[in-house]
């Protein structure tokens, strides 16, 4: 069972935890105490770096805070090539891994190849594990959670790679350890996890 979930909203956490130890600083919660919408007004204060609700029974409150917004699952990879270089995206002026949803009747799996596909124009992808999930909540016709399934990847494919253009992409490239240190600055959190997630696998 998990033991914490994270969401981020504008990349602060709120971090959904059954442990009462606050390692963040961050201020603290009774999940039963605060309603959703305070949790969103508190995480638009500038000052407040992320929250932490102490849920007493984490995946019933899990369930319950989820019941706030219209959930929208994605796949994505993190691929590497035979020299174990990470393939990035480049998109609205951030670093990025590619990713994109799950269509009807589709596999998390085959969602996660075909988005990678897309959006890279590479072939030859095989799926070496499960490594993580993402969340993060975002204002579209109404509040929806991102809930995105991340698996690690390899394709030997050494033919140009190509951006897909109208989804907003303008690079792709396979990024070195030196490269993602410096990728890693201009992105976002959930990517960060996902990395570590690699790193730790």
């Amino acid at each position: 069972m998990s033991q914490m979930y994270k969401v981020f909203v504008n990349d602060k956490p709120i971090i959904i935890t059954s442990s009462s130890k606050n390692e963040k600083n961050l201020p603290t919660y009774s999940f039963s105490e605060i309603n959703f919408k305070d949790v969103l007004l508190k995480l638009q204060d500038t000052s407040t770096l992320g929250i932490i609700l102490i849920a007493a029974n984490l995946e019933l409150d899990w369930q319950l805070f989820i019941k706030n917004l219209k959930v929208i699952p994605a796949a994505g990879g993190l691929v590497l090539n035979d020299e174990k270089s990470v393939l990035f995206i480049y998109r609205n002026k951030v670093w990025d891994l590619p990713k994109g949803g799950i269509e009807k009747g589709e596999s998390k799996e085959i969602a996660a190849i075909r988005e990678v596909e897309e959006e890279c124009g590479i072939t030859n992808l095989s799926i070496l594990k499960q490594l993580t999930t993402t969340y993060h909540i975002y204002d579209y016709k109404g509040l929806n959670l991102k809930q995105t399934f991340w698996f690690l990847m390899h394709s030997n494919d050494t033919s140009a790679l190509t951006p897909q253009l109208e989804e907003g992409i303008t690079k792709v490239a396979f990024l070195n350890s030196k490269k993602i240190k410096s990728a890693l600055l201009n992105t976002y959190t959930n990517i960060k996890l996902v990395y570590d997630a690699y790193k730790q696998a």
